[in-house]
């Protein structure tokens, strides 16, 4: 599911792909449900495709998100109250505590929280796991050709 959400720089929120054309994308905003085109000169990221830093190897998006769930027990973190008291390095080192603190910025964690807000209040509570079917599914695809 992360694969089919991408992040669109110049823009705010989250964006679903509903249909691909020549050298550009038709998105939704997964909030608002408005579509629009974008195109090849836009940067654009799929969250299926980012992974944060750790002590260890990097640990994609979509196990971060599920840990911030169990976490919050599904619900909306306070961003700007741990901006405002300095805590978004303490909050994400409860949920991920072996993360990089050299290489892992508050803007990173910021930007994740944000993320985890916004999938959140559209519905989606699972993350890695489907990720994990989905690429299975490919897999299945695959070697039946």
């Amino acid at each position: 599911m992360l694969r089919t959400i991408l992040s669109i720089t110049g823009k705010p929120g989250l964006f679903k792909i509903v249909s691909q054309g020549n050298r550009m994308l038709v998105v939704e905003d997964i909030m608002s449900k408005k579509r629009m085109p974008v195109h090849a000169r836009d940067k654009v990221v799929s969250l299926g495709d980012i992974a944060m830093y750790t002590i260890g190897e990097d640990k994609p998006l979509g196990e971060i998100l599920d840990l911030t769930y169990e976490n919050m027990k599904g619900e909306q973190i306070d961003i700007k109250g741990l901006v405002a008291a300095d805590g978004l390095r303490d909050k994400f080192a409860e949920i991920l505590p072996d993360f990089d603190r050299d290489r892992v910025y508050p803007s990173d964690i910021k930007k994740l929280f944000t993320w985890y807000n916004t999938l959140v209040a559209s519905g989606m509570t699972k993350f890695a796991a489907e990720e994990a079917e989905a690429s299975e599914e490919n897999k299945e695809d695959a070697a039946a050709e």
